[in-house]
């Protein structure tokens, strides 16, 4: 008798947006350095002043996704079209304590956000007398916790608003086919209530992804930190990164943490190609964008490929 096949694990469907025109948002408190991160990356020149709220639409622009292999591909055929892979970066208003019940720019934040795929958490752990912060001192684990705490509860109250609706249905009528989806926004409700988490830290069946799926709930998106150090901090990395690492580990296990400096990547923008390659060099340091922009583009679970001749070289983004 022939042995039993093991049994394929159940292929689960990705949680998100499907398609690859997909967006990550850069998310955090006022005067963190959120816009002109923004600008750098982009090379744009969306308003970046000192005073909360600055950016009110969100700001959004496309960054190409560094690759040594697309380099070589066009320095090898040098041809007539070059398209790289790009990454859809979206700069979001500041977050404020309160923003799930209106303070600051409230609901239209929160609506903004929920129009990203992915999120980049930023958090200031950079000192500056002459750029306020909202909370009154430099505290980046604080900031972090306002941050999370106002998602989870922007998405308890949109649970509960269409929980309201599903209890009509299935519990005053009887609509047994809306009964998989109301069995689950009440697990999604113990997730958030109950154990006060994240929603993309519970574990979910494929039939409760596609469900999540249509509700679009915030967070459910990965995440990735970002830390915006002093250029005397970058260099050493040492100032509140441990205390980071070990706040990520607990409250989001396996997330990336990046530091960078928007101030010395604002500096090095400036510079041309030989003096820039001299600082690095001379402070044994590397520019944070491309890992930034590289860890960005994977958190929305897209690759790509390649074509290549001397019409055209090519990045093609797949899901």
């Amino acid at each position: 008798m022939a042995p039993k096949k093991p049994e394929e694990p159940e292929r689960k469907p990705l949680i998100g947006r499907v398609g690859t025109n997909l967006k990550v948002g850069i998310v955090g408190l006022p005067n963190v350095g959120k816009s002109t991160f923004f600008n750098i990356l982009t090379k744009s020149q969306a308003a970046a002043e000192n005073f909360p709220f600055c950016t009110i639409d969100p700001n959004e622009n496309k960054v190409p996704v560094p690759d040594v292999r697309f380099d070589y591909l066009c320095e090898y055929y040098k041809p007539a079209s070059k398209v790289p892979a790009f990454l859809n970066v979206v700069d979001i208003a500041g977050l404020v304590k309160g923003a799930s019940e209106g303070q600051g720019l409230g609901n239209a934040f929160l609506s903004h956000i929920k129009a990203c795929d992915a999120l980049l958490h930023m958090c200031r752990a950079f000192e500056d007398g002459d750029v306020t912060h909202i909370e009154g001192e430099v505290d980046p684990i604080r900031d972090l916790e306002i941050i999370s705490e106002e998602l989870r509860l922007k998405d308890q109250e949109f649970l509960l608003t269409n929980l309201e609706k599903l209890e009509r249905v299935v519990g005053r009528g009887g609509d047994k086919k809306m009964k998989p989806e109301y069995d689950c926004l009440l697990k999604i409700k113990h997730v958030l209530f109950e154990d006060k988490h994240h929603l993309r830290f519970a574990d979910w069946s494929a039939t409760e992804i596609e469900i999540l799926n249509k509700y679009m709930f915030i967070t459910v998106k990965p995440a990735l930190y970002l830390v915006n150090l002093s250029e005397k901090d970058y260099i050493r990395k040492k100032k509140w990164l441990p205390k980071l690492k070990e706040w990520i580990d607990k409250n989001d296990p396996g997330a990336m943490i990046i530091p960078f400096s928007g101030v010395l990547e604002n500096k090095l923008s400036e510079m041309d190609e030989a003096e820039r390659k001299a600082f690095l060099e001379e402070n044994k340091i590397t520019s944070a964008l491309e890992k930034i922009i590289v860890q960005g583009y994977k958190a929305l679970q897209l690759q790509y490929f390649f074509t290549s001749g001397p019409d055209e070289v090519k990045a093609w983004t797949i899901q």
